[in-house]
């Protein structure tokens, strides 16, 4: 407990009467996980889709591990996991205002654990994004009709027939969803303070005593 409060940018002691731990800036680290988590993530989803395209596309699966495991190119002009096939300009609409909002978000961050968690994000949507504003068969030539309905290139199919195909940016967003409920669930806030739920602990204990004073004082 007393790691998670330390990292997530707050003092190990003095909470607040509201129950909120205050929070200590962190500029520095706030920048330093932005600047080297998200280009990690969006680095390795172009070069994974980049190799795939030129070694498996037109081809054969690449089986992997039977019947768990194996790499299959196709163009997804849905959501991640391939949901949503049609709604391709809503999609994209969608991933850009996710990238803005977490962007105006990240100028109020000051807890570590949620800069991870918005970079993951950042990272995963950046990647889908690039391919719905540039990938086939979208793109800004004349030859290319419909701009920013690019369709996004996943290639990761675990149990094959069993489960939607996947990319890098898929499983980077999928992980950033899951860590932000569970910073959220724990009260971690983005501005590094934590929701400790004291404050109703101590206005009901507040409210107990002043309802037992109050029929004490009427019972004298």
């Amino acid at each position: 407990m007393r790691g998670l409060q330390a990292a997530g940018g707050a003092p190990l002691t003095g909470d607040t009467e509201d129950g909120a731990v205050p929070a200590a800036p962190l500029p520095g680290r706030r920048i330093a996980v932005l600047a080297t988590i998200v280009p990690i993530v969006y680095a390795l989803d172009l070069v994974t889709k980049t190799l795939v395209l030129r070694t498996l596309e037109g081809r054969e699966p690449l089986v992997v591990i039977p019947d768990l495991l194996q790499f299959r190119v196709i163009f997804n002009s849905g959501a991640a996991f391939s949901l949503g096939t049609g709604m391709t300009i809503i999609f994209t609409c969608v991933a850009a205002a996710v990238v803005v909002a977490i962007l105006r978000t990240a100028r109020n961050l000051r807890s570590l654990p949620w800069a991870v968690t918005l970079s993951l994000l950042l990272g995963g949507a950046l990647g889908n994004l690039t391919d719905r504003i540039f990938r086939w068969p979208s793109g800004f030539g004349p030859d290319r009709p419909s701009p920013f309905q690019g369709h996004v290139v996943d290639f990761i199919e675990t149990f094959p027939g069993h489960f939607p195909v996947w990319n890098v940016a898929d499983s980077a967003i999928v992980c950033g969803g899951v860590l932000a409920v569970l910073l959220a669930w724990r009260g971690y806030q983005i501005d590094g303070t934590r929701d400790t739920g004291a404050a109703k602990t101590t206005k009901d204990t507040k409210d107990t005593k002043d309802t037992k004073d109050t029929k004490e004082n009427s019972d004298g």
